[in-house]
């Protein structure tokens, strides 16, 4: 887990060497592969494990699945050695994926309104992002900006992460605003759609925990 006294750091959708090494190298807490096939930063469970077996010093390492099948994590954790599980879906499906598999879960929680923040938290950590767009093809951030405001002031009595539209540009003005104890980060350290940027990647680190 990281420090209480900084910004933990989670970098999703990593596809490739060049990308999972720098979030080592920078110190980033968490490592995340997104098992989603729409997704441009899809990867297969055999390139995941290929990555997780590199040098990730105190990184864990996430998946990130969309409402899935008990068969679809295991296939994965056949395979990735996994240390949390993100979800997309109910929160009892959550808890249910929970007590299956024994890792930490995180629940994806996107919000539109202040009214919408959860009042509890049925798993490990709730990951708090703007709703994705009507015509989105896939859940998340989809590189929105989350209104900020909404979270200022907020104090859950459980852990949280803000994702949504972070980049190098603002992350230390989201952390400032919404009191984030961690955030997440995927397009806004990228070069392209799923090539991460090692620069950019610590950047995000450094200005993530800059307050």
């Amino acid at each position: 887990m990281p420090e209480q006294s900084r910004t933990g750091v989670k970098i999703c959708g990593l596809t490739d060497e060049v990308g999972f090494d720098a979030c080592v190298e920078h110190g980033a807490d968490w490592i995340g592969f997104v098992f989603f096939e729409r997704s441009p930063r899809f990867v297969t469970p055999e390139q995941a494990a290929c990555l997780a077996r590199r040098e990730r010093g105190q990184a864990k390492t996430v998946g990130l699945f969309v409402h899935p099948q008990d068969d679809d994590i295991a296939k994965v954790l056949d395979h990735a050695p996994l240390d949390v599980l993100q979800i997309y879906a109910s929160d009892e499906r959550a808890q249910q994926i929970s007590e299956v598999f024994g890792l930490p879960v995180w629940l994806s929680y996107p919000v539109a309104g202040r009214d919408e923040l959860p009042p509890t938290c049925p798993v490990q950590r709730m990951l708090i992002e703007p709703r994705p767009p009507k015509d989105a093809t896939r859940p998340g951030g989809n590189a929105q900006k989350l209104d900020w405001s909404l979270l200022a002031g907020w104090q859950p009595s459980f852990p949280w992460m803000l994702a949504g539209g972070l980049t190098v540009d603002n992350v230390a003005e989201a952390v400032r605003v919404t009191g984030a104890p961690a955030v997440d980060v995927s397009s806004g350290v990228e070069s392209a759609p799923g090539i991460k940027d090692p620069s950019l990647i610590a950047r995000f680190v450094r200005h993530a925990r800059s307050n």
